[in-house]
């Protein structure tokens, strides 16, 4: 893991195409040592989530060229290395585990992010019919500990077809639902690293479970 942090802060340092080619070895040595860190990371949470079976790393990796076609930031490369493992692979917009390594900077999250209008109208109806379910999940001592309180952008007037006082309007208001961990370079470099990852996924499971049946 060590090798992957070093690359990552020579690359924040030297972002440019030039550089990339010089080190292409440092960059694929990287690649490498995050592709085994993901393989392990699947074939965990394949343990509780079966609908993860049979993902490969490259299923769910992220490319580490940026899209700077609409960007002002014209830097060619990510500064980080990113990982959905979510059942279809990283484009399917299901509920995920997600990990992002980056010096200074590296976390790991779940949940839905910013779902299609269709999913999101199913998970809206999910929530008003069935509230009770989520709510003893995000409120459990275990995930309240482990990944603190539901986040993702609202809006600021209830969606169409739910009162303004519905009792779970904080809820129907979400455009996305999502947990993050931050997670400390030492933290990173620790030998136990993949098996707390492994420990705070199965903690996300029932999190994601439950969208993953409003979704169906």
């Amino acid at each position: 893991m060590k090798n992957i942090l070093v690359f990552l802060q020579q690359l924040s340092q030297h972002n440019n195409k030039e550089w990339m080619t010089e080190h292409k070895s440092i960059y694929l040595d990287a690649k490498g040592q995050f592709l085994e860190i993901v393989e392990q990371l699947i074939a965990g949470v394949a343990g509780f989530d079966s609908d993860v079976t049979g993902l490969s790393p490259k299923d769910c990796i992220f490319r580490i060229n940026r899209d700077m076609r609409f960007s002002k930031d014209k830097s060619p490369y990510k500064i980080n290395f990113g990982a959905a493992i979510t059942p279809g692979g990283k484009k399917s917009h299901l509920p995920t585990y997600f990990i992002n390594i980056q010096p200074e900077g590296s976390f790991i999250a779940g949940g839905v992010y910013m779902p299609e209008v269709d999913n999101l109208a199913k998970i809206r109806q999910e929530i008003d019919y069935n509230p009770s379910e989520l709510r003893d999940i995000v409120t459990s001592d275990e995930f309240s500990q482990m990944w603190g309180s539901v986040s993702g952008e609202e809006l600021k007037r209830a969606p169409k077809g739910y009162p303004v006082d519905h009792p779970n309007i904080d809820l129907l208001k979400k455009k996305s639902f999502t947990v993050m961990k931050s997670m400390k370079d030492e933290e990173v470099l620790s030998k136990g690293f993949i098996d707390q990852t492994k420990a705070a996924f199965q903690v996300l499971y029932p999190f994601n479970q439950y969208f993953s049946v409003a979704m169906s």
